[in-house]
Parts: C-alpha cells; structure tokens; sequence
C-alpha cells in the first residue's frame, strides 16, 4: 500500500476537490439514528475526527461541530495505513493516529456522538500507522524510518495513556508496519508487514503476556504468501482464524490469505490460502459479525469483492462491486455492528461510501458517498 500511494498520487484537480469540501454535506436522512460513524481525516497542522450520526437507513449525517480536534497532525497526504482509528469496546474512547506528529490522540466520546479531546500522547516512534485495542491494552504500530516498532500503552478510566516498561518490539526500516491487531481472547498479537514494493513480506505474530509484554512465536517473522500483505480481521465468531489480503501482486492478482493461528501465536495457512478476487491492491478487509461475509477493498480498481466464509475459514468468491469513487478509490472499510451496511472510505476525495448487505451482496445506497467534513486525505474509520 506504501508503493500505491507513491505510485498513484493526488492529481492537482482532486487535491482543489479536496479542499473546497466543507462540514455540513450529509445524505438526506429521514430514519432514526441508531450508530455513528466516525474517520480519521489525516489533515495537516492540526489533525481531526469527522463523526457523523449513522441512521437505521445507513444513511449518514454530520454531526454539529463536525470535525473534531485530535490535537495531533496528520500528513494531509493519502497514507497506507489500517486501524488507524479504534473505538474501545465500552464505546468511550477513540484512539487515532497523528502520522505527520509521530502521536496518538485520546478522544472521549459524547453521549450525542460528538467528540472531546482527552490527551495527545508521544507514539514511541516515527509515524504511527496502526493501533489495535482490547480492554485497557494498546498497541501502537510505528512505521518510519529510525523509529519503526511495536509498542505497548495501559489505557485507564479517565482516558490517559501510559508506556508500557520494555514493550516496545523493534523493526527494520523496511518492515512498513500495515496494520497491527489483537485477538478477540487479547492474548495473541498479529501485524502485518507491508514490506518493500518488490517483497520478501512477511507478518509478526506474538503471544500476549499478563503483562502486556510481547513474546515472539515460534518462527515469527512468517514470510507472506504474496507480496504486501496489509489489511487483516480476526473472524468475530471463530478467534483463531485470520484474513489477510495481499496488496501488491500486480493487476489483476489480488487475492485475500487465511492463517490457523495457534495458542502461542504461531500462523499456518489453512489448505487453499491464497484466495484470489482477480482485482488490483486489495488493501482493506472487513468481515460481517456473524463471520460469514468478508469483504476486500481493491484501491486500484475502485472496487469491493465480496467473499463468502466457510466455518474451516476457506473463501468463495462471490464477486465484486463497483463503487462511485474518484481520486485514489477506496480506503478503509468497516461494517456495521448489525451487519447491515459496509462503509468505505475515499481518501483522494474525503468521502465515504455507502453499501447495504444482503448476505454477500452489495448495493450502494442512495445519497452515496457523503463528503467527510474536514476531511484531508482520511483512513482510519470506527462504525458504532
């Protein structure tokens, strides 16, 4: 994903789109609201967080005072990055990257959705890309150059961040840290290494300690199946199976890898891994709750695949569906808590994109996509 982006580029028509969008655009929504959405607009200076309320419909409305500040900087440039934005689970906090201010930003969570800052705290390292949260641990993945790492952080009741002693998990330059996870159990950590454009790739997998320190598994770093491993989801229903696509195989090659993983966190790819959806840098997976649907993002043919999940973990094509996207296509992705609707981020255009499910279908909504207000060139979204 780190060599699209480079290769592909904001034209300077997409870059005035970019930043003549304001806050205020919304569908025309006539439904309850029933979630929110929430993205990390990756903006320069002063970074922030759109949110908007999510109706019963999937239709989107900006929430008042949209975008929020997230007190860090974001790069303002589109930026190869997954989980760059997290919820906890009792639906309190946000965490978000800050690329461009090598931060991670605290933001609490309002009871109409809007947002407040708590707390910007230091990454630990260069350009943090990816955090992973379970319970009060973080985990934070730190992917430039001179200070590419792991590192570990407590996240307590009032929102603040401590350092986790001796956490931290050193990489090369080179690793290009994608997305960093943690299994639904919390014992066992996976991350995906993007890698150099041309490969070897590979992927870290680690068991958990009481402490919330980090214990190699037996083999790890596991070399990938396909060049630029990037996205991934544990499955909700079945915690030991990991999806994974596979970014950078060239046109036409995209495929989405399936891994066994054990107790101490060694990876083994379930018989038939690679899946292929015959599109271009599927770079984002997202998989309904019930584990049943998987969904790849293909950034370079503007396009989602749809896959269905078998329970051994093995994946059917389906097919793939277009989305009416411009600029650099689709970003991230997340499905909704009650599986009705996947939302895609743009980041050449700052907008997100709508699509109802019907089991692995795919149909955009109308009023899809919304602009993002505030939005720079944003990744990273949260769907409650």
């Amino acid at each position: 994903m780190h060599r699209l982006t480079r290769l592909i580029g904001l034209s300077a028509a997409a870059a005035a789109v970019v930043t003549s969008l304001t806050a205020g655009g919304a569908f025309a929504a006539g439904s309850a609201t029933i979630g929110h959405v929430y993205v990390n607009n990756n903006t320069t200076g002063r970074n922030t967080v759109a949110a908007f309320d999510r109706h019963a419909d999937g239709s989107l409305t900006a929430i008042a005072g949209s975008p929020f500040d997230a007190g860090g900087a974001g790069t303002g440039a589109p930026f190869g990055s997954a989980g760059g934005l997290q919820q906890t689970a009792d639906g309190r906090y946000l965490l978000a990257t800050d690329p461009a201010s090598n931060e991670v930003s605290v933001l609490r969570v309002r009871p109409n959705g809007g947002l407040q800052l708590v707390e910007v705290e230091g990454s630990h390292g260069v350009q943090p890309t990816s955090i992973a949260v379970h319970g009060s641990l973080v985990y934070v993945a730190n992917s430039g150059a001179g200070g590419s790492n792991y590192t570990g952080f407590r996240l307590n009741a009032g929102g603040h961040l401590s350092t986790i002693a001796d956490s931290t998990f050193a990489l090369p330059d080179t690793a290009a840290p994608g997305q960093v996870l943690i299994s639904p159990d919390g014992h066992r950590l996976v991350a995906t290494r993007v890698g150099p454009s041309a490969g070897p790739s590979f992927l870290d997998a680690f068991r958990i300690g009481s402490d919330g320190r980090l214990t190699a598994a037996p083999g790890s770093p596991y070399p990938a199946q396909r060049i630029g491993p990037f996205g991934s989801t544990f499955s909700p229903t079945r915690g030991d199976q990991l999806f994974v696509s596979n970014a950078h195989d060239g046109a036409g090659n995209g495929s989405v890898s399936v891994y066994d993983v054990a107790a101490d966190g060694s990876l083994t790819p379930i018989s038939g891994s690679p899946f292929a959806d015959g599109q271009t840098a599927p770079c984002w997976v997202a998989i309904s709750p019930d584990g049943n649907a998987l969904f790849a993002v293909n950034t370079g043919t503007g396009s989602v695949s749809s896959y269905s999940v078998a329970g051994d973990g093995t994946l059917g094509l389906v097919g793939s569906t277009p989305a009416s996207l411009a600029g650099l296509k689709s970003f991230d992705a997340a499905v909704s808590p009650d599986g009705q609707f996947l939302y895609v981020v743009d980041a050449g255009v700052a907008k997100v994109s709508a699509f109802a499910i019907d089991g692995t279908s795919l149909t955009e909504i109308a009023g899809s996509p919304i602009a993002i207000p505030g939005g720079g060139a944003p990744f990273g979204m949260v769907v409650d």
